[in-house]
């Protein structure tokens, strides 16, 4: 099951929506002309502990207006996702996913306006049993 949003709450999605970490350092715009795309949780041992809820976009639907040079880049495991945060606040921000390394999966959190805590039935995506972590 995949959740597709236009709205959040009675916020509109805009097809260009502004987001940031909490400092405001990071700032960056998402490509987001039919919404909020495969919105979800993981359970893999990172994403259990961030606790984000996370939907995705093409590499090309974010732009970083400012603070690149703020972001972090955190790595595990295989070393194919790339997991980044503010290095002053340490929110997560985005990450390439390692699922699909053409989407990166954004924090919704981070969107101006949104509250995600107000979006209900969120799937949960199982990053426990990720085919490249099983033993061939």
């Amino acid at each position: 099951m995949t959740l597709t949003l236009t709205e959040v709450d009675g916020v509109i999605i805009q097809p260009r929506h502004q987001a940031s970490c909490h400092c405001g350092a990071v700032q960056f715009e998402l490509q987001l002309p039919v919404g909020l795309v495969d919105v979800r949780r993981c359970d893999c041992s990172l994403c259990r502990r961030r606790g984000a809820i996370v939907a995705s976009v093409p590499l090309a639907a974010i732009r970083i207006l400012r603070g690149a040079d703020s972001l972090r880049l955190y790595q595990f495991n295989t070393k194919t996702a790339k997991h980044y945060f503010c290095g002053h606040c340490g929110i997560y921000t985005h990450h390439q996913r390692r699922s699909n390394p053409q989407q990166y999966g954004f924090n919704v959190a981070c969107l101006e306006g949104i509250n995600p805590l107000k979006i209900s039935n969120i799937p949960t995506y199982n990053g426990v049993e990720h085919p490249a972590d099983q033993v061939k």
